[in-house]
């Protein structure tokens, strides 16, 4: 069972999609604007959200954008736009997959999986370390998912959690953002501002900031590190 958030403004297709999901056992909220989805969003956690593009408030890749401002669920771009150009843009600014309409409820429910998936099984990007990783006083748990800082828990989210037990298990390793990208964001390119928001997020968490940075180190051009403060 999973967690689904609806952004539909086609009674219809709402209709259709919350009756399919609901019979497949899933727990199922819908919302018809952007705004509506954004405010969803950052009050209850999702496991997947399905986005239609043609929103009545905002364009849905106005929205993509917003929501990957403020997590990382999943999401799965449902609409009817079949333009090359704008699905490879979507992609690469964080949809996890795009269906084009008109589409069987058999083929949303083999991509949701297949997402899921990816989300739950792999968690951190490549294989998951066995080990609990230490760098100073960060503790990052990768198979549980968890990071503690001085023993004070970190609130993260999914990709920020991804981000910093890549960079913890290459401890004092300049990495460079292009295979940020592959590992993390298992993406062949992208735009460099996503990683910096990322990275900005990181650091509020962790405490610091890019001015004054503990662990998070950037070197300009090349790359970011995590070391223990010195």
């Amino acid at each position: 069972m999973a967690r689904v958030l609806v952004v539909e403004d086609d009674q219809f297709v709402r209709s259709a999609l919350i009756r399919h999901l609901s019979d497949a056992s899933h727990s199922v909220r819908s919302v018809g604007t952007a705004l509506e989805a954004l405010r969803e969003v950052a009050q209850i956690g999702f496991d997947v959200v399905i986005l239609d593009l043609g929103l009545p408030d905002l364009d849905g890749a106005e929205a993509l954008k917003m929501l990957r401002g403020i997590t990382d669920v999943p999401v799965i771009i449902a609409t009817a736009r079949d333009d090359e150009a704008e699905i490879v843009r979507l992609l690469n600014d964080g949809a996890d997959d795009y269906l084009t309409k008109p589409f069987s409820v058999e083929h949303l429910s083999a991509r949701m999986a297949a997402v899921l998936r990816r989300s739950r099984a792999t968690g951190t990007a490549g294989e998951p370390h066995a080990r609990v990783l230490r760098v100073g006083g960060l503790l990052v748990d990768p198979l549980r998912r968890q990071a503690e800082l001085d023993g004070a828990s970190l609130d993260l989210t999914r990709r920020e959690f991804d981000l910093l037990a890549f960079l913890a298990g290459r401890p004092g390793v300049v990495v460079s953002r292009r295979e940020l990208l592959a590992e993390v964001w298992q993406q062949s390119y992208g735009d460099d501002q996503t990683i910096d928001v990322h990275l900005s997020w990181l650091r509020r968490k962790l405490g610091e900031t890019a001015a004054a940075p503990r662990y998070l180190h950037t070197l300009r051009g090349v790359g970011v590190k995590l070391e223990p403060p010195r």
